[in-house]
């Protein structure tokens, strides 16, 4: 099966492209691990990404894309993949499908974890991150015993500059922005399929893998 996994910031497609790929024993492709992985190795694409990421620039797509290109290339990719961060607007998945038709083969479905943006910003505004061991609470879902004080090593804790509830809706306007194309194009070729991404861990992972059942595959 070759998937991707689209949704907002904080929609959980981290935790659920982790779960979905080994259910279905395909790789977990996302665009942050193939980045660290040619910095790492010193790749030539991971020296030009590298450039950009130190100056906190955004990597152009073509850097993205040869990554993305030489990672699906790969001989665990052969009989599929679940792509998470890639592709991200339009232009993105039409150099997709030409990467995938070049290889003689095609995406079977695009999942989009669909959750509303108040649920969005409870999620992520209520983080808050311990200035010492780095462990993230959650004031709604996983409260430390002392309000701003880890349970773990007693360190302080903070809310991310990421986390702010302004920050976070910005951060939604953005992807709605460069997205919501993105989820009508496939949708006009008919390999969309949207799942209710709120509950529990378990429900939602539930929910995803019968959305694929049902697909067809």
């Amino acid at each position: 099966m070759r998937l991707v996994l689209v949704g907002p910031p904080g929609a959980g497609k981290g935790t659920q492209a982790a779960f979905i790929a080994q259910a279905r024993s395909i790789p977990k492709i996302s665009t942050g691990d193939i980045f660290r992985a040619n910095v790492r190795q010193g790749t030539e694409l991971g020296v030009k990404a590298k450039a950009y990421m130190d100056a906190g620039d955004l990597v152009p797509d073509e850097i993205t894309i040869g990554m993305v290109r030489n990672r699906l290339a790969e001989d665990d990719a052969v009989k599929g993949f679940l792509l998470d961060g890639f592709p991200r607007n339009v232009p993105q998945a039409e150099v997709l499908g030409q990467m995938l038709d070049a290889m003689g083969t095609k995406l079977d479905v695009v999942l989009e974890l669909v959750v509303d943006d108040d649920e969005v910003v409870r999620r992520l505004s209520g983080r808050r991150t311990c200035r010492n061991c780095g462990h993230i609470w959650h004031l709604d879902f996983d409260p430390p015993s002392v309000e701003d004080v880890c349970d773990r090593c007693g360190g302080d804790l903070f809310q991310r500059d990421d986390d702010r509830s302004e920050t976070v809706r910005h951060r939604l306007e953005v992807y709605a922005d460069q997205t919501s194309p993105l989820v009508a194009y496939y949708a006009e070729k008919g390999i969309l399929i949207g799942i209710d991404a709120t509950g529990p861990v378990d429900n939602v992972t539930d929910r995803a893998l019968d959305g694929l059942r049902h697909h067809g595959d």
